[in-house]
């Protein structure tokens, strides 16, 4: 499907043709542990060695086999002949504020661990490799040519900049929280009067989806985070890709040629679907 008939994707219209660019940019869903899932997504993919596979985040969580997720992305890093780029999403992000604990204020991590038994399980399981291969995650990543921005959350009302590139990202936590950054892995509704990130529980029938309203001031924005269980959801200036493969939906990729010409493929889960409390439809 071309984007250029529609001035919702005006994005993909101011396309510079490179020789030697990638091939294609194709961006995976929530994949949450589905290892089955993934792997069917991948050989209907078909990565070529021009290709760039983006992952926009929470590889871990919730699934039956995060550790398996998290192996699998990383010997495709590895060993493939694509590049493979994972956005950090706010699993992984818990995950590494937990790994810190440990070390720094274990009691903390106990706490943590008490809460929620899973950040242990999948700590012991995950392998040295596999630990600093989660820690090299980026906040976001910048497709230029498209005028997009692939992040795992969504865009903050009253966020005004955007770091020019991944680079800027890589940063101390202080430093991520004083531009948002943090913000982006989480963020879901905004305050209809100030812009801000509110937690679902807090959300008052004014209160919008941040995709809802967002004027589209970064470039167009490919996100996960918000499982959509009747497909890939549309906005004026973004695009949500998580179809909920954890709920019993289906995981996705979002395929983005050099053209500009973008298509979807998603394989169904193999769980039964189930109800999810931020689901928007």
């Amino acid at each position: 499907m071309s984007l250029s008939a529609n001035n919702s994707y005006l994005w993909y219209n101011s396309i510079v043709r490179k020789e030697g660019m990638t091939q294609r940019h194709i961006i995976i869903g929530d994949v949450h542990g589905m290892s089955e899932e993934l792997s069917a997504l991948m050989a209907s993919v078909q990565p070529t060695d021009k290709d760039t596979v983006v992952f926009v985040g929470d590889l871990v969580d919730k699934g039956p086999d995060s550790a398996g997720v998290v192996s699998m992305v990383r010997e495709m890093a590895e060993n493939a002949s694509f590049e493979v780029i994972v956005v950090e999403g706010n699993h992984e992000e818990k995950h590494r504020r937990f790994r810190k604990n440990m070390i720094v204020r274990p009691e903390v991590a106990h706490e943590q661990a008490r809460n929620d038994k899973e950040l242990a399980k999948i700590t012991e399981s995950l392998s040295t490799k596999d630990v600093a291969f989660l820690e090299s995650s980026v906040t976001f990543y910048k497709i230029p040519d498209h005028d997009a921005i692939v992040v795992h959350g969504g865009i903050p009302g009253n966020m005004k900049s955007f770091p020019p590139d991944v680079d800027e990202s890589q940063m101390s936590s202080s430093q991520r929280k004083k531009l948002g950054l943090d913000r982006v892995q989480r963020t879901r509704y905004i305050s209809a009067k100030t812009g801000s990130p509110i937690h679902v529980d807090d959300q008052t029938p004014a209160d919008p989806f941040w995709a809802n309203v967002y004027d589209g001031r970064f470039g167009h924005i490919i996100f996960g985070h918000q499982p959509f269980m009747t497909g890939v959801k549309e906005f004026p200036f973004a695009t949500g890709i998580d179809t909920g493969a954890v709920h019993g939906g289906k995981l996705t990729a979002m395929i983005i040629k050099s053209s500009g010409e973008r298509s979807f493929i998603s394989v169904p889960s193999r769980l039964m679907a189930k109800p999810f409390q931020h689901r928007m439809q």
